[in-house]
């Protein structure tokens, strides 16, 4: 099993290196005093469905904060304005001919209109979006990574915890 794993690690290494850079972020709706976040829910490789934030590749010409909101547009039918930038997440992954290395830009985001939907995402990759408890997000988000840009939005919307 040892040498399976190492041979895997080693293919990996020789696979070519291509460097992604996304945004995406938190939406936030307030809606008699309690506070929810527009969420997607994707399929992982394993067909397993996993709730993420809305996020995707930024275009040419696009600044991440552009790119955030119309990603956002796209995967959730929600209109929202950028608050304020709230991290960046950074990370490797292995795709099944190269390894990719992707930066993510998150932004906190104020809802501004819009119905909850997945009908205009291009890339079919987001299967559901909903609006998520900002309570149940620790619980709810797959990455933890994600998890963190929440701990993040949570803590600049509840300044006094």
């Amino acid at each position: 099993m040892r040498q399976r794993k190492d041979s895997a690690a080693h293919r990996a290494s020789h696979l070519p290196v291509s460097n992604e850079t996304s945004a995406g972020g938190i939406v936030v709706r307030v809606d008699e005093g309690h506070a929810f976040v527009a969420c997607i829910g994707r399929r992982n490789r394993a067909g397993r469905l996993e709730w993420c934030l809305p996020k995707g590749h930024i275009e040419a010409g696009e600044t991440p904060e552009d790119a955030a909101i119309r990603e956002v547009a796209e995967e959730t039918g929600i209109d929202a304005d950028i608050i304020q930038p709230i991290g960046v997440i950074d990370y490797w992954f292995t795709g099944d001919d190269r390894r990719v290395h992707k930066v993510v830009h998150h932004y906190l985001l104020e809802f501004k209109g819009g119905d909850i939907t997945t009908e205009n995402d291009p890339d079919h990759e987001a299967e559901v979006a909903e609006w998520i408890p900002v309570s149940d997000l620790r619980q709810r988000l797959a990455y933890p990574n994600e998890r963190k840009m929440a701990q993040v939005a949570i803590a600049l919307l509840s300044p006094e915890q």
